[in-house]
């Protein structure tokens, strides 16, 4: 599959929005593997841009940047699902998502296209790779190949830190 230049996909977005529907998935890659979300919670994709680093949060909370006012947090999908990190190149792209309520920038390597997903065709991943990875919600045959579909809200909601846990 070739992937789609970032403003010929932001066209497509806002087709695609404007006709949402719950089967469609923005597909994006890391690491060479193609991983896909719901499109009804994309907002918009933006090039990459640097995040100001934010005290006491998780690794892969790069921090925050500013998007027209708006302050919101970015997370670095690779290093969220154990993928070595890389220096972002002219390709990153952040997909700020709703999640809870507000804009969360998702960093990823790059955005490829818009599929439809028929819910029928969506297998549930095996138990031993839906428990060491639970952002899994199940994977896609399509005609470019095997897509991993992601749960965005297990991608995106924070691990409990072990010092909260510990009883005083």
């Amino acid at each position: 599959m070739d992937d789609v230049g970032l403003d010929e996909l932001e066209g497509h977005l806002d087709d695609e929005v404007a006709n949402e529907g719950s089967g469609r998935h923005l597909t994006f890659q890391l690491a060479g593997q193609v991983y896909g979300i719901e499109l009804r919670r994309v907002r918009e994709i933006v090039r990459a841009q640097r995040a100001t680093p934010v005290p006491d949060v998780p690794d892969y909370v790069l921090g925050v940047m500013n998007l027209r006012g708006t302050v919101v947090p970015v997370v670095d999908a690779r290093r969220r699902m154990g993928i070595q990190a890389r220096e972002a190149d002219e390709r990153t792209c952040v997909i700020v998502c709703s999640y809870e309520g507000e804009g969360v920038g998702v960093v990823v390597d790059t955005v490829c296209d818009v599929i439809d997903v028929d819910e029928a065709d969506v297998v549930e991943a095996r138990s031993e790779v839906s428990t060491r990875n639970a952002m899994i919600r199940g994977l896609v045959r399509t005609t470019a190949g095997v897509r991993i579909l992601l749960c965005l809200d297990r991608l995106l909601e924070r691990q409990a830190r072990s010092d909260e846990s510990v009883a005083a």
